[in-house]
């Protein structure tokens, strides 16, 4: 029997506990992350807090000693970086060529420009942001002059470029988190960070996980069998910039906000950096488009417009 998460619960993509397994809930990666583990292994939630830690550490543009931030502050230099980060911007690339640019790791000074400047939490507490921008919009599209060596292990950004790797690199720590209690022996868990998750085998007793996905009006169960789930959706990260009303999805055809009248767009793929970059494609590109977008790669997904009306494209089911 599926018990409902406990209230205050992050409201996207929450995991149900079965029976049979703990929840452990950690703040990392700017969202809540949820653990489900069997009972048995529930000493296991802390290597994944660690690996976490490990991501954030390595991969936030919030920290000014980062290595993801002293990429962005080299000028346009060549810098050599650590095996994760390397690995991290070399997935980016993949999945912004993947996408045709539609997913772009290269919108730091977009996000900038529009007031996304800080941590979101310092933003969400009422911190101002930066009034109206009125220059130009900041250029997009130069993860495609990213220079990457892998002899040398070394990453060079095009001048003027900064990198926000975001939710890219939140889905690849759960895919690694998920890879990691595989090889130890982990036969069922589940690693939900924020509306990035993936799963690893099944719940005790039945044949699917139960996913809550939030949705105007009342949330959406939906079931997912194996595999990664992510959700790309304009319910969280908002804000005001002077008269405007901003969120997060910038639109590299734009480098502003996109204005697609969509909710949220919720994939499934093998895994969740898969899921994450489509995800973001397809909330773009709206539900005709991507739909073909999502068929095209043999992908199922869920639309869900502001008025609560739910698209479903490819082999989707939901419960």
């Amino acid at each position: 029997m599926l018990r409902p998460p406990a209230a205050g619960d992050p409201g996207i993509d929450q995991l149900l506990t079965p029976d049979g397994l703990i929840r452990h809930r950690f703040d990392a990666m700017g969202t809540t992350v949820t653990v489900l583990l069997p009972n048995v292994r529930g000493a296991e939630a802390t290597r994944v807090e660690r690996l976490f830690a490990t991501w954030q550490a390595i991969c936030t543009r919030f920290d000014p000693l980062s290595e993801l931030s002293r990429l962005n502050a080299a000028r346009g230099e060549p810098i050599v970086v650590g095996e994760l980060l390397f690995y991290v911007l070399s997935t980016a690339i993949q999945a912004a060529s993947a996408t045709d640019g539609l997913f772009d790791p290269t919108l730091l000074r977009s996000l900038e420009a529009i007031g996304y400047d800080r941590d979101f939490e310092v933003i969400a507490a009422g911190a101002p942001t930066r009034s109206t921008p009125t220059g130009a919009v900041p250029a997009t599209g130069g993860w495609r002059a990213i220079r990457l060596d892998a002899e040398r292990r070394t990453a060079q950004l095009p001048a003027g470029v900064g990198v926000d790797l975001g939710g890219l690199a939140k889905g690849m720590a759960v895919d690694a988190a998920i890879a990691d209690l595989a090889a130890r022996g982990v036969e069922v868990a589940a690693v939900d960070a924020g509306g990035d998750l993936a799963v690893l085998g099944q719940p005790p007793g039945a044949e699917a996980w139960s996913i809550s996905i939030e949705a105007p009006g009342h949330p959406r169960t939906i079931s997912l069998r194996s595999g990664a789930l992510a959700t790309s959706s304009i319910a969280r990260r908002r804000w005001r910039q002077g008269t405007l009303e901003r969120h997060h999805l910038i639109d590299p055809r734009t480098g502003l906000p996109s204005t697609v009248e969509l909710y949220s767009a919720s994939i499934a793929a093998p895994s969740c950096a898969q899921a994450e970059a489509a995800a973001k494609a397809a909330f773009l590109l709206g539900p005709v488009d991507g739909s073909r977008f999502l068929a095209e790669r043999g992908l199922a997904g869920l639309f869900l417009t502001v008025d609560g009306t739910a698209q479903p494209a490819g082999p989707w089911t939901a419960t």
